[in-house]
C-alpha cells in the first residue's frame, strides 16, 4: 500500500489547471451504451474511479479507443449482455460506486440491466432506492438476491414514459432514469429533479444525441422518448471539487496560486461560501487568482452570531466540499458550524485534525464546530490514514502546513478523485514523495 510523506510548512506557487470533474465523467461515460454509433468525449480524468468505469465498459464488450490523454472514444455496437452473469462482473462492479450508471442505459436499450451493490467512499448510508423506484415508475420489474447482494431491473419491451415526483433530488438517480428515460415510448417527467452542472452537462450530451430533453437546469426535466440515439462528442467540465480543493490549499498555505480555465459559471456558491471564510479571491478571466494569505477571518452572520456553512442539493453547496472547508477553518480568524446533512459518518476523519492541535468541538456525526488558530499556533505533523476521497485531500492539506513531517497512508482513496495529485503539488513547489 502507498503512502505520501509530506513537509509541511513551505508556501507554494505557480499555476494549477483542474483535471476533468470525477462525478461528471462518471455520469457521461454511460451514455456510449445507449448507441451503437461513436461517442468520443474529451478531458476525462485520469484517476482510479474513472480508470475502473472505463474497464467494465470494456468488459461489457465496448470497443474503447484512447486517442490521447483523456480523449476517449467508444462504440457499444457489439454489447456482450451476459457478462452482467458473470462473477467476474460481481467483483468489478462491486468495486466502484459508479458501477449503477450502466443500469439505466443498459435497460432502456436492451431491456435488463444487472448491478452488485457497489462500492465507493465508507461515509454513512447511500441509498439506490431512487434509481430503482424510478425505473419501476418505467414499466421495469424489480429483484433483488439478497445472499449476493445482486440487484436487477428487466422490462418486455419498451419502458414507457411516466410522470413521477423523486423522494430526493439524488444526482445519480437522476441520471440514471434520465438515460432510461430517453429511449421509452411516450414522455416522462421528472420533479424534484437534480439539477447539479453535471446533470446540465449529461442531458446536454443526451439531446446532441437526438434525445428531447427540456427544464435542463431546473428541478423539473420532460423527456419526450425516440426511438433511437446517435454518436456526439462531449467534453467534460473541469472538476468544481478539485478547484475549491486548491482554493482551500492555497489559504491554509498563505500561498499565491492561479487555478486555471474553472469554468466560473458552473461553480454557483462555491466562490462566495469560501469569500466567507475570509480568503480573497479574484475573477481574472476563467481563472481564479488566491493571493498570499497572513491570515482570513471567518464572517458573521448579519445579526452577529456564529457563521453556519452546510450542504444542499444544487444550486446549494456540494456535500463534497465540507470536508476541505472544515480543514481550511481551523486556521481562520473566527469559529464557524460546519452542518454535514447528507452523510452520517463523513465528519468522523475530525480526530485526525484534533490529534495535529485543530480546535474542533464534534457535536455529533453531522455538525462539528471550528474554532480557528489564526495562525497563532502551527498545526503538528502526524501519521494518519485516508478514510475516503474527500478526507484524504483534507488531511493532504492538513499535512502540507503542519510543522513537521507527515505520512499519509490509504492514499489509493485520494488516488481515485485526484490526478497525480503528488506530481501536480509538486509543480508548484510542494515537497510531497510517493512511497
Amino acid at each position: 500500500m502507498s503512502t505520501f510523506k509530506i513537509e509541511g510548512g513551505i508556501r507554494l506557487k505557480g499555476d494549477i489547471h483542474p483535471q476533468g470533474a470525477k462525478n461528471e465523467a462518471l455520469q457521461v461515460l454511460c451514455p456510449a451504451l445507449l448507441t451503437s454509433e461513436k461517442v468520443r468525449i474529451t478531458n476525462v480524468p485520469d484517476i482510479i474511479d474513472v480508470n475502473k468505469l472505463i474497464v467494465l465498459l470494456g468488459n461489457l464488450g465496448v470497443k474503447i479507443q484512447k486517442n490521447g490523454p483523456g480523449d476517449y472514444t467508444f462504440q457499444a455496437d457489439e454489447v456482450n449482455i451476459d457478462y452482467l452473469k458473470t462473477e467476474a462482473f460481481k467483483k468489478e462492479g462491486g468495486s466502484l460506486r459508479g458501477s449503477i450508471m450502466i443500469v439505466g442505459p443498459l435497460l432502456a436499450r436492451f431491456g435488463c440491466g444487472y448491478i452488485p451493490k457497489p462500492g465507493g467512499d465508507k461515509i454513512g448510508r447511500r441509498r439506490l432506492d431512487t434509481h430503482f423506484e424510478g425505473f419501476i415508475n418505467l414499466g421495469a420489474k424489480f429483484r433483488y438476491e439478497r445472499e449476493d447482494h445482486f440487484y436487477g431491473v428487466e422490462c418486455e419491451g419498451k419502458l414507457k414514459g411516466a410522470y413521477m415526483l423523486l423522494d430526493e433530488a439524488s444526482v445519480t438517480g437522476t441520471a440514471n432514469i434520465v438515460m432510461a428515460a430517453v429511449l421509452a415510448e411516450g414522455t416522462t417527467t421528472i420533479y424534484n429533479a437534480a439539477c447539479e452542472p453535471y446533470l446540465q452537462q449529461l442531458c446536454k450530451m443526451l439531446n446532441s444525441m437526438g434525445a428531447k430533453i427540456s427544464g435542463v437546469g431546473s428541478n423539473l426535466l420532460t423527456i419526450e422518448g425516440v426511438d433511437s440515439l446517435g454518436g456526439c462528442e462531449h467534453r467534460i467540465l473541469p472538476d468544481m471539487i478539485e478547484i475549491g480543493s486548491w482554493i482551500g490549499l492555497a489559504a491554509m498555505t498563505r500561498s499565491e496560486i492561479t487555478i486555471k480555465n474553472v469554468s466560473w459559471d458552473n461553480l454557483g456558491v462555491i466562490p462566495n461560501t469560501f469569500r466567507k471564510l475570509g480568503i480573497t479571491l479574484e475573477k481574472r478571466g476563467d481563472d481564479i487568482y488566491i493571493p498570499t494569505h497572513e491570515n482570513y477571518e471567518i464572517k458573521t452572520d448579519i445579526d452577529g452570531s456564529i457563521l453556519t456553512i452546510s450542504d444542499a442539493p444544487w444550486p446549494g453547496l456540494t456535500p463534497d466540499l465540507l470536508s476541505i472547508i472544515l480543514v481550511v477553518a481551523t486556521q481562520a480568524k473566527g469559529d464557524v458550524l460546519i452542518h454535514q446533512k447528507m452523510f452520517e459518518s463523513r465528519l468522523f476523519f475530525v480526530d485526525k485534525l484534533i490529534d495535529m492541535g485543530a480546535k474542533i468541538m464534534l457535536c455529533d456525526p453531522h455538525r462539528a464546530v471550528i474554532m480557528g488558530h489564526n495562525f497563532e499556533s502551527q498545526l503538528k505533523a502526524t501519521t494518519m490514514s485516508s478514510p475516503d476521497i474527500r478526507a484524504g485531500i483534507s488531511l493532504l492539506i492538513a499535512a502540507l502546513t503542519a510543522k513537521g513531517t507527515s505520512i499519509i497512508q490509504n492514499i489509493e482513496q485520494i488516488d481515485r478523485g485526484y490526478e497525480r495529485i503528488d506530481e501536480r503539488l509538486r509543480a508548484i513547489g510542494a515537497n510531497i514523495v510517493r512511497e
